[in-house]
C-alpha cells in the first residue's frame, strides 16, 4: 500500500512563478507530488498522514548548479583518502541536504568515486542531496598538477600521476596537442569509461593566465559529441574571448560567464546571452564580501568587481541566472593548509561564498542586494536550474508529477533573503529528512550551522 502524506495549511510558493497560495495543501505518494492547491480544492485521501504546516511556507527543494563534492584537494587529504574519495562525496552531500539543497550538480571531481556515491544516494543506500556529475573538467589535469595545486618537488612523479589519473582518465592537458577528431574520440571514450551525467570542458586554462585551450573547431566537435550522446555540455571560461567561443560552439549552459578577468562582457555578447536565454551559472557574492576583498585582497578585487558588474548586467538585461556557488565542504584541516587558497578560507573572511551548507544562502542574499526580484531569486535557485539541466520533467517545482522535494520554511522567502535559512523541515523524495543526523560525524567538513 502506498504511503500518502498531506501537508496542510501552508503558504505554497511552487516555483513556477505563480503567486503564493495561502492555506494550501500538498499531497504526495511514494515520493511523488500528486496534488497541490488551496485547501478548498484539494481533497486529502483517506488514510493519509496529515502534517499541519500552519504558519509555514513550502517552496521547491533548493538546487546548486555548480558544486564540488570532492574538492578539499590539499595533498595530505588526497593521500589520506586515496581509494575512498566517495566518503568525502557522501559527507558533502549530507551537508548540502541538511541546509535545503535537495539536488546539486557537481561540475569537477573524480568520476568513479562520484558515480559510486551518486548511485548509492539514488538507490536510497545513503542519505544526501541528489546529485549529477561531470567528473573531470575535460582538458585539465588532476588536482596534484599545475592546474590546481602546485606541489613542486614535494611528491615523486609517480605519486602525483597516480592521484591525477583518478581525475583525468587520459583526458588532461595532453588533449590540446591532438587533432579535433582525436579530441572528439577521446571524449567518446571518457563518456563510455565514466558514466557521467554531463560534460564540462576547459575553453580556457585554470592557472589564472586565461590562455585558450581548445580551438573553435575542437570546441564544436566536443559539443557535437555530447549532443550525439544525449549529454548537455558546458565550458570553464575565464575571459571574454573564451566565453564567446563557448557560446558560438553551441554550449547548453554557461559556467561562471561572469568571470572575464578585467574586461566586462561587451554589449553585443551580452545581447546574445540574453536573447538566447542561455543559462548563466553566475558566482554572486555579497556586498560585505566585496568590501572585505577590496581591502584585504586588492590584487583579486579588480577582477571580482568586473564579475560583479557582469552579474548586475545579467539581472538588468533579463538573463537567465542560476544559483551557483562553486562550493565545497571543508573544515579546519583544510583551512590550516597555507598553500590552499591562502587568506580566502580563514575564519575572519566575512560571508564565505564557497562553503557547502552556507554558500547558497549567501548567493541568495547577494542576488537580493543586486535587485533581483524575489520570485526570480527563488526560481534561480530551483526551477531554472532544473530546466537548464533538462531535469524539469521530474524536479524543480512543487507541482503534480514532480519528485516530492521541498523545503518548509518558518518565514516568507519572498519577504527577506535570510528567511531561506529559517528552515523547519527538508523533504526529499517525500521523506522528511532527520536533519539532526546529517553531518553528525564529519571527516573534513565543518558544519556551518543555521543561517539567519
Amino acid at each position: 500500500m502506498s504511503e500518502v502524506v498531506a501537508l496542510t495549511h501552508a503558504t505554497l510558493i511552487d516555483g513556477t512563478g505563480e503567486p503564493p497560495v495561502a492555506d494550501a495543501t500538498v499531497v504526495m505518494a511514494d515520493g511523488v507530488i500528486s496534488a497541490t492547491g488551496s485547501a478548498d480544492r484539494v481533497a486529502i485521501p483517506a488514510g493519509a498522514d496529515v502534517v499541519d504546516c500552519s504558519g509555514a511556507f513550502v517552496i521547491p527543494g533548493l538546487m546548486d548548479a555548480n558544486i564540488h563534492l570532492v574538492s578539499s584537494r590539499t595533498p595530505d587529504t588526497l593521500l589520506d583518502f586515496e581509494g575512498r574519495y566517495e566518503e568525502l562525496a557522501f559527507e558533502a552531500a549530507e551537508m548540502a541536504l541538511k541546509y535545503g539543497l535537495t539536488t546539486v550538480f557537481d561540475t569537477w571531481g573524480p568520476a568513479a568515486p562520484l558515480v559510486k556515491a551518486r548511485d548509492a544516494i539514488n538507490a536510497g543506500e545513503r542519505t544526501g542531496a541528489r546529485f549529477f556529475c561531470a567528473g573531470n573538467i575535460f582538458g585539465l589535469n588532476g588536482p596534484m598538477s599545475e592546474d590546481f595545486f602546485k606541489t613542486g618537488d614535494t611528491f615523486e612523479p609517480e605519486t602525483k600521476k597516480r592521484i591525477n589519473d583518478v581525475w583525468e582518465i587520459g583526458c588532461g592537458t595532453n588533449l590540446i596537442s591532438l587533432s579535433a577528431d582525436d579530441i572528439a574520440g577521446a571524449l567518446d571514450k571518457y563518456i563510455d569509461a565514466t558514466g557521467v551525467d554531463f560534460i564540462k570542458y576547459a575553453a580556457s586554462d585554470h592557472r589564472t593566465e586565461g590562455f585558450l585551450l581548445f580551438s573553435e573547431t575542437a570546441q564544436r566537435k566536443i559539443v557535437d559529441v555530447c549532443h550525439a550522446r544525449g549529454l548537455l555540455v558546458q565550458a570553464h571560461t575565464t575571459t571574454v574571448e573564451s566565453l564567446r567561443m563557448e557560446i558560438e560552439a553551441g554550449n547548453d549552459l554557461l559556467q561562471h560567464p561572469d568571470i572575464t578577468a578585467t574586461t566586462p562582457i561587451p554589449g553585443e555578447l551580452m545581447d546574445q546571452i540574453v536573447e538566447r536565454q542561455l543559462p548563466c551559472m553566475a558566482l554572486f557574492v555579497t556586498e560585505r564580501y566585496l568590501e572585505w576583498l577590496s581591502t584585504a585582497k586588492p590584487e583579486a578585487a579588480a577582477a571580482r568587481l568586473v564579475s560583479d558588474q557582469n552579474n548586475r548586467a545579467f539581472i538588468a538585461n533579463g538573463a537567465r541566472v542560476l544559483l551557483t556557488t562553486d562550493a565545497f565542504a571543508y573544515g579546519q584541516r583544510v583551512k590550516n593548509h597555507r598553500g590552499f587558497r591562502p587568506g580566502l578560507l580563514e575564519d575572519s573572511v566575512p560571508d564565505m561564498p564557497t562553503q557547502i551548507g552556507r554558500g547558497h544562502f549567501l548567493w541568495i542574499q547577494a542576488a537580493w542586494e543586486r535587485g533581483m526580484e524575489p520570485m526570480e531569486v527563488l526560481r534561480s535557485a530551483s526551477s531554472y536550474i532544473a530546466e537548464a539541466y533538462g531535469k524539469d520533467d521530474v524536479l524543480g517545482t512543487v507541482t503534480p508529477g514532480k519528485a516530492a522535494d521541498m523545503v518548509i520554511l518558518n518565514a516568507d522567502p519572498l519577504a527577506a533573503p535570510e528567511n531561506y535559512g529559517n528552515i523547519r523541515d527538508v523533504v526529499k523524495g517525500g521523506v522528511v529528512v532527520d536533519r539532526t543526523k546529517l553531518g553528525a560525524t564529519t571527516l573534513l567538513a565543518d558544519d556551518p550551522g543555521e543561517y539567519r
